[in-house]
């Protein structure tokens, strides 16, 4: 396996969560040759799931070994590069009154990961009824019927678009080199040397550039599988509608401080966004895949505008009965700025953060966010420092995922989803190419 020195030339390919976190960390551990390639004309990237207005950080998991993991990233959360983003307005996890059950063993599950944790001591309330909500969030004036739960004093929410905003800058500012746009910036394939096994040589751009390297990391998430074939069984493109309510300022200033409030059974909102008082609104569902027919793999659709204005009607059903029940003022409100938002996804919901076999150490690939990749921002880019300085000794559980994959629909499998996975074929407004 071939080793990478600090003055060889590294392209990094998307300027989402993962490829901006490496450029940052390696360019701050003295590699000097880095470029990034982003087919989008800005950065963040608006093809990444970082690009919005927030992501919730909190460490609850059904895992313990994730939870030392998340509050390594909310320490991290806390250093000047990214505090400014990071809000730590708590975190109220909850189901509705008529919950499935699954959605109740979830919840309890992640509370027993930090229940007895010293970290947790005093900051864990019990929520029962309506008024322990409303001591916690006194305009959360709905109903809620049935409502319960926990609420956690050490969670919140990070801006996503201005943290990653920060760490390009940052980035920038240390010498890295980025390209932009789908004639320089959009890569379109890898260049190996055959005679060396499958040794990156190179990355073309959609001009038709070579531009050197001796070591490649592909980080564009869901659509890992149009550079690395055979990371088609591993990772499936899915996603995730989102919408949100326009408030007026008044409004806007009376819900600043509410905590990231989470209905495992129907969705969660967070406190509006104070430049563009957005209020965001996510709906729990299985979510939607994209499946090519003649591979079965599912990748993002081709372009943007494709996932835009939409919301499929169950999912606004949905949004629309969280509100009811919390916020009923804005239950009828016109949900704007509406869109999917695509992720890559693994069965087990572990990342890949390993090199791809038969490529001698030479392209590394990131993926498998899964949904909860982006409260580790401040940490991610050490693991790719690490693997690369100790090679084969990778986290195992996020190694390559050999052997024959499932594709597709994984609900069934994933203990906290709820909902049946569809195709986006079903609920798409902008006719796609044939398949």
């Amino acid at each position: 396996m071939v080793s990478t020195s600090k003055s060889d030339p590294i392209a990094i390919i998307g300027a989402g969560v993962f490829g901006l976190a490496t450029a940052l960390h390696l360019s701050s551990n003295g590699f000097t040759n880095i470029s990034v390639f982003e087919k989008d004309t800005q950065v963040p990237a608006r093809y990444s799931a970082g690009h919005d207005i927030n992501k919730i950080v909190r460490a609850e998991y059904e895992d313990p070994w994730y939870t030392e993991l998340t509050l390594q990233a909310i320490e991290g959360w806390k250093t000047p590069l990214y505090a400014p983003h990071y809000h730590q307005t708590g975190f109220l996890h909850l189901v509705s009154g008529s919950a499935p059950e699954k959605a109740t063993q979830t919840m309890n599950r992640f509370l027993a990961s930090i229940r007895t944790h010293p970290t947790y001591k005093g900051k864990l309330s019990t929520i029962t009824t309506p008024t322990d909500i409303r001591n916690v969030a006194w305009q959360l004036t709905g109903p809620l019927p049935g409502w319960n739960g926990y609420f956690n004093q050490l969670a919140g929410y990070a801006h996503s678009a201005n943290a990653l905003r920060a760490v390009y800058e940052a980035s920038a500012a240390r010498g890295v080199k980025f390209f932009l746009g789908d004639q320089i910036g959009q890569v379109t394939e890898l260049i190996y040397d055959n005679t060396n096994k499958k040794q990156v040589t190179g990355v073309r751009t959609g001009n038709g550039q070579i531009h050197p390297c001796r070591l490649a990391v592909v980080a564009i998430g869901a659509a890992a599988a149009t550079l690395v074939p055979e990371a088609g069984g591993q990772v499936v493109a899915k996603s995730w509608s989102l919408g949100h309510v326009k408030l007026t300022d008044d409004e806007t200033s009376m819900l600043r401080g509410i905590p990231v409030t989470y209905a495992r059974d129907l969705g969660f909102f967070f406190e509006p966004d104070p430049k563009t008082n957005l209020l965001k609104i996510c709906p729990m569902g299985g979510g939607y895949i994209n499946t090519d027919r003649a591979s079965g793999v599912s990748y993002p659709p081709a372009t943007l505008q494709e996932s835009e204005n939409v919301l499929p009607a169950e999912d606004e059903k949905r949004m629309r009965r969280l509100l009811r029940e919390t916020l009923p003022q804005l239950a009828d409100r016109p949900f704007v700025e509406k869109k999917l938002c695509w992720f890559a996804d693994t069965s087990d919901s572990e990342f890949i953060v390993d090199f791809v076999p038969e490529t001698e150490g030479s392209v590394v690939l990131l993926s498998g966010d899964s949904g909860h990749l982006f409260k580790m921002l401040p940490i991610v880019g050490d693991w790719v420092y690490t693997l690369l300085k100790e090679r084969n000794q990778g986290v195992n559980r996020w190694k390559w995922k050999g052997g024959a994959q499932k594709k597709g629909k994984w609900e069934g499998d994933v203990s906290w989803r709820l909902g049946e996975t569809r195709e986006f074929e079903e609920i798409r407004l902008i006719p796609g190419p044939k398949l």
